[in-house]
């Protein structure tokens, strides 16, 4: 089982030239710097980062092109999602513009977001949400989430929290680069704090609106 020991700017270099290659012959002839500099190292993180937050997953590279005017066959990122609860959790990915944390839920199913916004018009949950969501950009988060371009039916006009009722998803991020730690052991100690800084995002999902 191999260590963690970071993960290298060879990964960013390997999807910086995957956007310039997007095709299988060039895949195929560098599969073992993506084994070895991305696949190895994440997996590795993962194994450390499962007990403190949940079992994960390493997503696939490659993209689905049935439905998709893009053809490229290879994702530009790898992404990585951790939960201890269906389709809410915590995500990490790497590109050639580094690491991105995340975290938050995106299910569209309809009780679901019926009990999400049940819990953001109610005065507690939904001024507990309000907060979490403040204090998220206040360190430099951006939040993200399909959303409506008005209010949904059934709400005042005039509500207290309008902005987060036209979530029908709702997760927040956070882009870091390549500090200097990433390619080093402290990288998951780096990754777990952000993690923990969404955890208040991820329970409040959790706790009134998850399946």
């Amino acid at each position: 089982m191999e260590t963690f020991n970071g993960i290298p700017t060879a990964a960013l270099d390997f999807y910086a030239a995957l956007e310039d290659n997007n095709n299988r012959e060039w895949w195929l002839a560098h599969k073992d710097q993506y084994d070895g500099a991305v696949q190895a190292p994440l997996a590795a993180l993962l194994r450390e980062l499962e007990p403190r937050f949940g079992p994960g997953k390493i997503f696939r590279p490659y993209r689905d092109v049935r439905f998709s005017p893009n053809k490229e066959p290879y994702k530009s990122a790898q992404g990585m999602f951790v939960s201890n609860h269906e389709g809410v959790g915590f995500y990490l990915q790497v590109s050639a513009d580094g690491l991105l944390v995340g975290g938050g839920y995106h299910s569209v199913a309809p009780a679901q977001l019926a009990r999400y916004r049940a819990a953001v018009d109610a005065s507690a949950s939904g001024k507990g949400l309000e907060t979490i969501m403040t204090g998220l950009v206040a360190a430099g988060f951006t939040i993200e989430g399909q959303t409506l371009k008005t209010i949904p039916r059934g709400y005042s006009k005039d509500h207290a929290r309008p902005e987060l009722l036209k979530h029908k998803t709702l997760s927040a991020s956070l882009s870091l680069g390549s500090p200097g730690w990433m390619a080093t052991t402290a990288a998951q100690g780096h990754i777990e704090e952000y993690w923990e800084r969404l955890r208040p995002l991820v329970d409040w999902v959790i706790r009134y609106a998850a399946p």
